[in-house]
């Protein structure tokens, strides 16, 4: 029976039987709990505070190896970290075990904790470059991919890879095993395949089938929105910690509640408006700070419209959102659905 460790982390906090320090190489975490790459999502100022709200580790948006070699300047700065957001690990897509090599010989200086390999992008101009769940039709190339990019770094290098491509060719455990044999210091699973996107359920028992077939960690991705869901992927497929990654999306308060229920058997209170607010203004600032009100306010639009859903008339608020262009606008627009009074 799956018994991962248990005790007292450095700060004195006792662990139970599904929250636990995670070692991922040679990069120990301080919970099993990650933030998952998103696209488009998990930028510097996201990252930053699911970190805050107690995230094990997160894991950056996607980057292109190729972009890396031709060193491009926007790529450049979706590779910006900032130490307190720490450990981080980057996300490189390629399909060519020589680019993704020289990828991570580029990057040898830069202070990222792991390097994890993209094989479950379901996006069909990746997957049409035959990069991201594209990969998994090739778990030979998967072997080759992985052992390149750990022949050039000290740093520990995962993979995330998702059930099969479709149906038909559900391989998740072969492509574990070859990225093992690469040699791979961790693998996350994602339990839906490329064919499905996001939708329907996710199929736990293929994570369980890979923790079987394996003897490096393995992080379960999935349908987990709360801390009973995080405890009963662990319990049904003895994982050894749980990926978040779309319910997460305007609700970075997730991570400290996972980690109350699984430490203490606790459901948290869920944040207060005037909570909901703050952290939707912190954010707004952190984007402002590090992409500039032009680019920081249009991508903050999303990000309001995922922290407002279900609020009194948050379907309005929605169409309003797109037209904000400053954050005098924003904070503005935001204390009325929050119902903020000055």
């Amino acid at each position: 029976m799956y018994r991962p460790s248990s005790g007292f982390n450095s700060e004195g906090i006792r662990y139970n039987d599904y929250l636990h320090p995670l070692r991922i190489g040679d990069v120990e975490l301080k919970n099993n709990i990650i933030l998952g790459p998103m696209a488009g999502v998990s930028d510097l100022p996201f990252r930053l505070l699911c970190h805050e709200n107690g995230a094990g580790l997160v894991c950056m948006e996607m980057v292109s190896a190729k972009a890396i070699t031709y060193r491009n300047r926007n790529t450049n700065n979706m590779m910006e970290i900032h130490p307190e957001e720490r450990p981080v690990s980057l996300q490189l897509f390629g399909s060519e075990p020589e680019i993704m090599a020289e990828a991570t010989r580029m990057i040898a200086d830069k202070p990222y904790d792991i390097l994890d390999v993209n094989m479950g992008c379901p996006v069909p101009k990746v997957v049409g470059n035959g990069e991201g769940s594209a990969l998994m039709k090739n778990p030979e190339l998967i072997e080759k991919i992985v052992r390149a990019m750990v022949a050039e770094t000290d740093r520990p290098v995962t993979v995330k890879i998702r059930k099969g491509f479709n149906e038909s060719s559900v391989n998740a455990v072969e492509c574990a095993q070859a990225a093992e044999q690469g040699g791979a210091a961790a693998i996350a699973v994602h339990g839906r395949t490329r064919e499905q996107y996001y939708s329907g359920e996710a199929d736990w028992s293929i994570i369980r089938k890979v923790k079987e077939a394996v003897r490096i960690p393995v992080i379960g991705n999935g349908d987990v929105k709360d801390g009973a869901s995080a405890k009963a992927l662990m319990q049904e497929t003895g994982c050894d910690g749980v990926m978040i990654a779309r319910a997460a999306e305007g609700n970075p308060w997730i991570f400290r509640e996972v980690i109350a229920y699984l430490e203490k058997g606790e459901i948290s209170e869920r944040p207060t408006m005037q909570q909901m607010y703050e952290m939707v203004i912190r954010h707004a600032d952190l984007q402002l700070k590090y992409k500039g009100e032009y680019i920081g306010i249009r991508e903050m639009r999303k990000h309001v419209s995922w922290y407002t859903t279900g609020l009194p008339g948050s379907a309005k608020f929605r169409a309003l959102i797109n037209t904000m262009e400053d954050m005098d606008s924003l904070k503005a627009a935001c204390a009325v659905v929050f119902g903020i009074k000055d």
